[in-house]
């Protein structure tokens, strides 16, 4: 049997205190990183572009590939999600829109209880091995 596959675009947005931003859709109770499924047409970047300015609000100034990540879809049974995940720098006030219910801003070393999507955790230890 073909696994099924959800591929999207995803975001890692930090602050100047190098916290970094996590999202958790309405009805869910997993937090995972800003961004999402691609438009028929669109290349990574502009795909990012869109999904932060609906999900945060916040415009898109420059991203820079950090790597393609595989992992169990979170809150999709049965489904594993590939994301082109990208270092990204925005501008704006994050604030939950659309489709998301609340930000957090978390410690990438050391993330606490909030519970996380099985595709953050790998992109974490991609970000603390760099």
């Amino acid at each position: 049997m073909t696994p099924r596959t959800i591929d999207i675009v995803t975001a890692v947005i930090r602050d100047e205190a190098g916290r970094m931003l996590v999202v958790r859709k309405r009805g869910t109770a997993i937090f995972m990183k800003p961004g999402g499924k691609r438009e028929p047409g669109e290349d990574d970047l502009t795909a990012l572009a869109r999904e932060l300015e609906e999900e945060i609000g916040c415009r898109l100034i420059d991203a820079t590939l950090l790597g393609a990540f595989e992992a169990p879809a979170a809150n999709e049974p049965g489904f594993t999600v590939r994301s082109a995940t990208y270092l990204a720098r925005v501008e704006g006030e994050a604030a939950a829109l659309a489709e998301i219910e609340e930000l957090a801003w978390i410690d990438p070393a050391a993330p606490g209880d909030i519970p996380l999507a099985p595709l953050m955790r790998v992109v974490l230890a991609r970000l603390a091995a760099a």
